[in-house]
């Protein structure tokens, strides 16, 4: 067992590279044709029924359907996420918190130059 604090990294260098978005099944919308990914994880592994970690992305829009259930953090930068099902944005900055259901279609438009979030992930 072991208690893991979740530091505030404003870097995508701090990450490692995940390759990119569509690799995720994400849909690039604007932007370059594809949008890089990163990340660390902080527990477990992506695979596991339980998991977190740092995530984050360049600056882009894609369309993105949640693979689990989540609960995250923004760490550094702003992006805005719409609910597809609703039509709601909510644009998140860092400390903003969100949950979202898994099967959840969302699109995402990161404002700043890269954003960083910290999540918890059950399948």
């Amino acid at each position: 067992m072991a208690l893991t604090s979740i530091g505030k990294l404003n870097q995508l260098e701090h990450l490692d590279a995940w390759g990119q978005i569509t690799d995720l099944g994400g849909e690039v919308l604007d932007g370059s044709p594809n949008v890089k990914v990163f990340g660390k994880m902080s527990l477990g592994a992506p695979t596991d029924a339980i998991s977190s970690g740092y995530f984050g992305t360049e600056k882009g829009k894609y369309r993105l359907v949640y693979p689990f259930s989540e609960q995250a953090v923004i760490i550094f930068g702003e992006v805005a996420i719409t609910d597809e099902s609703t039509g709601v944005t909510t644009t998140f900055k860092a400390g903003d918190f969100w949950v979202v259901e898994k099967g959840t279609s969302t699109v995402w438009e990161v404002k700043s130059d890269f954003f960083i979030k910290h999540y918890f992930a059950v399948v």
